[in-house]
């Protein structure tokens, strides 16, 4: 413990050197506290120290810490392998286990994906062979902390014999039946989700939901993209544009984010607005919806509506801007940098 002390007090020496100062953010505070409550002191010291630098200001990310028996093991990990256990999108208990063998998890380490090994037989969740701890140590609806007993290896691979199944083909049976009455869509099944979705900074799309679902009835399979508050806000006074901002995100079928990744690129969804398309595609290991990435998946699902959270509003493919090659790059940050990853390998 000694020695995990020295290590943790050498980094915090480091970074008040040569990294800014760290906002008073009571999310991470928080974090921090149940962290070190927990039995993960080393992760707590960690997070309080680079959040600024590790963490995306504009996402809800999930955070794997690695155990103080890992850090002892390692050593102090180096910022980029910190960033490999870290994914900028949001995964409840619930979406972790939902995921089949195979499904790719997107990290902050640029092409760096994290891989789903849990086997159908069993029940505990399993990422890169490396299993996690019981339920989540810390969800505050913005950020998420699953604790695990050791570092995940960037150069993990699916072992051949235990490879995912093909993914489905280029068309789907996704396919909207066009209104007559655009304004048509009711919503009385539906408050439940818009409270959730207000109660995690989605109340633009929510106010949305209600005023737009008039006319589905209770068996009507939806897939919503909800884009954040502020890029919608230009849009959400008036009310003309409301049918046509809100038919291009939403989807005539039920799709989960393991249905979503599972489709190659190219493959083409049908939305509400007749004529208006959604094409999958990957830039690195980043799942994009018209150039467009995830940033909360499966934010609600039940049997009947799955709601997933953008960044940014979809548009048609002809208005998308070229992006970078990760998630960093739609950040504002493409920088490639490519380690060698051996030495990070567990011990």
């Amino acid at each position: 413990m000694a020695t995990l002390l020295l290590t943790s007090l050498i980094l915090f020496s480091f970074f008040t050197l040569s990294s800014p100062a760290l906002p008073s953010s009571e999310t991470i505070l928080n974090a921090v506290e149940i962290l070190s409550d927990s039995g993960f002191l080393s992760m707590a010291l960690t997070l309080q120290l680079v959040s600024q630098t590790l963490i995306p200001q504009s996402s809800s990310p999930t955070i794997f810490s690695p155990s103080d028996a890992a850090f002892a093991r390692s050593g102090q990990p180096p910022l980029i392998l910190l960033q490999y256990h870290i994914s900028p999108l949001k995964f409840s208990p619930e979406n972790l286990k939902s995921l089949p063998f195979g499904t790719t998890i997107p990290t902050l380490l640029s092409n760096r994906s994290l891989i789903v090994t849990t086997s159908a037989s069993e029940d505990q969740i399993s990422i890169n062979n490396v299993k996690i701890n019981g339920s989540v140590i810390y969800d505050d609806g913005s950020l998420v902390i699953y604790g695990i007993d050791d570092f995940f290896d960037p150069e993990f691979q699916s072992p051949p014999d235990l490879a995912p199944e093909p993914s489905p083909s280029s068309t789907t049976g996704c396919t909207a039946p066009f209104l007559d009455n655009p304004s048509a869509f009711g919503f009385d099944s539906f408050i439940s989700v818009a409270d959730l979705l207000r109660s995690r900074g989605y109340s633009q799309m929510a106010s949305f939901l209600d005023l737009q679902l008039r006319g589905f009835t209770d068996q009507t399979k939806l897939t919503i993209f909800a884009p954040v508050d502020e890029v919608i806000e230009e849009h959400s006074g008036n009310f003309s544009e409301y049918s046509s901002i809100f038919r291009p995100h939403v989807l005539p079928c039920r799709l989960t984010w393991s249905d979503l990744v599972e489709f190659d690129d190219g493959t083409i969804l049908h939305t509400f607005l007749e004529g208006f398309t959604i094409n999958i595609t990957r830039s690195g290991d980043v799942l994009l919806l018209n150039g467009v990435p995830v940033i909360f998946p499966d934010m609600y699902y039940s049997d009947l509506l799955v709601v997933h959270g953008l960044r940014q509003m979809l548009t048609s493919q002809a208005k998308q801007e070229p992006t970078g090659d990760s998630f960093a790059g739609f950040n504002g940050n493409d920088e490639d940098r490519q380690p060698d990853y051996g030495e990070f390998g567990g011990p």
